[in-house]
């Protein structure tokens, strides 16, 4: 049993370590609230003497298109990531096809590959298909990064369902699909809400892609509307870093929302009984 000091001790460290970590989120706030005269005082304010929404007023001119750019192609990186990956892992894990090790495996290693490798592959295709500068080829685009690991977390966590359920679907009558879809696909929250919040927040934060493959078109995310207002408007930082705190709140509220099913849908087949 650790003693009350102990405890103590670590849990000052841990606010420490908390704090640190934090610090550039609140430093983002505090500079997105400052006036832009105040901007370059020195030593600077730790807190806002004189807060200003000039900032947030100016997300709400030039930023909302960008928003709901970033929000439509998040949320249909979610529904195409859950089309795919959903039955994938329900196969790897009650139906064991020849071959699943080599395509687990496949998974594994397709996650390894870093992202500017795949955006030039994704341009030369694109290219040719004639889907640069759309919203919908970035939802493509974004889902093979989650793909790979949504398959993974639901081959897991679909392991873990007793096979006394599907057995019993089976016995009244139920097909595969109806199975899946009556049976296994409701079981398995905890993994749909965990692979809906990783994907929803790696096309909310993409930049790489979006970049090379919506560059000049007029459905460009958040990230580049931060990335074009900075190279706009570079002396305005109240005004930037109130973009950078409006785009941070989605992703923020998600994850406090989301928080124990991501726990449960990560752990999911950690212990085998």
């Amino acid at each position: 049993m650790k003693s009350p000091t102990h405890k103590a001790r670590y849990t000052v460290i841990g606010l420490a370590l908390t704090a640190v970590m934090l610090f550039p989120v609140y430093w983002m706030l505090n500079v997105s609230l400052t006036p832009q005269q105040d901007m370059r005082r020195t030593p600077p304010d730790l807190f806002p003497s004189h807060p200003t929404f000039e900032g947030y007023r100016a997300v709400l001119d030039d930023q909302l298109p960008y928003l709901g750019t970033s929000l439509l192609i998040g949320l249909g990186t979610v529904a195409l990531t859950l089309v795919v990956a959903a039955p994938a892992g329900y196969s790897l894990a009650r139906l064991r096809p020849h071959g699943r090790g080599a395509l687990s495996l496949a998974l594994l290693i397709a996650q390894m590959i870093p992202g500017i490798v795949m955006a030039m592959g994704f341009y030369g295709v694109f290219l040719d298909l004639g889907l640069l500068n759309s919203w919908w080829g970035l939802i493509v685009a974004d889902s093979t990064i989650a793909v790979p690991f949504a398959v993974m977390i639901f081959t897991a966590f679909m392991a873990g369902i007793p096979g006394e359920l599907t057995a019993a679907a089976r016995i009244d009558g139920a097909g595969t699909f109806r199975t899946f879809w009556s049976i296994v696909l409701p079981v398995s929250r905890n993994a749909v809400v965990t692979v809906s919040l990783f994907g929803f927040l790696w096309a909310w934060s993409d930049f790489v892609f979006a970049n090379t493959l919506d560059g000049g078109g007029d459905w460009r995310p958040i990230t580049l509307g931060i990335y074009r207002y900075i190279g706009n408007n570079n002396q305005e930082w109240n005004a930037i870093m109130a973009t950078a705190v409006v785009a941070s709140v989605p992703a923020a509220v998600l994850l406090v929302l989301a928080q124990r099913y991501v726990a449960a849908g990560v752990t999911a087949g950690a212990v085998k009984d």
